[in-house]
């Protein structure tokens, strides 16, 4: 039984497709902004910059929890990051890699609640590992230079920009998505429509 119900249909890969689109097109957008905002922590306290990197994590929460089957989140995150490095930005194909490890962050909460949870802390947790995950690797990267007190500040400045924006905020995005009737063919809507019913 749970089988089937992690078989995808049409309708789940091109609304993971599209979302990847339109996430992507977004993370350009944040991405641009970015450059300003981070210059501007770095006379503060460099690892601030962290708090702004949650945005990057939408996809993979957004994915997750509409489609809600194995390799959800990480397709819409690698699709988003992918249309991200496709239109531009200063850091080119590595916003590639940083999408396959920020979407495994997330399918790992999912993964370990065997993709049957999909609350607010499901969704912040998921993007609190990815931050994590992604932090690692910004270090092997970005941050050589920092020592390791201000390379886990900006992992807990990410990590908390992760859960808040990423997923609180992606959570109650598909709150409101299920309530135009816009996910009336997957979870969200349904539950809605449960939610809602007299």
């Amino acid at each position: 039984m749970r089988g089937a119900a992690f078989r995808y249909r049409t309708i789940d890969f091109v609304t993971v497709a599209m979302l990847g689109v339109a996430i992507g097109v977004a993370f350009w957008g944040w991405s641009q902004l970015y450059q300003v905002l981070s210059t501007l922590s770095v006379f503060a306290f460099p690892p601030s910059a962290g708090l702004f990197g949650g945005a990057w994590l939408l996809g993979g929460v957004i994915g997750g929890l509409i489609v809600r089957k194995p390799g959800a989140a990480l397709l819409t995150e690698v699709i988003g990051a992918s249309v991200e490095a496709l239109l531009g930005n200063s850091w080119g194909l590595s916003t590639v890699v940083s999408g396959c490890i920020q979407g495994l962050g997330v399918e790992l909460v999912l993964g370990v609640f065997l993709w049957t949870r999909f609350g607010p802390l499901v969704a912040a947790l998921g993007a609190a590992v990815a931050a994590t995950l992604e932090s690692f690797y910004e270090w092997q990267f970005y941050y050589v230079d920092w020592t390791f007190p201000y390379k886990l500040a900006y992992l807990g400045f990410f990590a908390v920009s992760g859960a808040v924006i990423a997923g609180l905020g992606g959570w109650a995005l598909v709150r409101g998505l299920a309530a135009t009737g816009a996910l009336d063919a997957f979870g969200p809507g349904r539950e809605h429509h449960e939610r809602t019913a007299v």
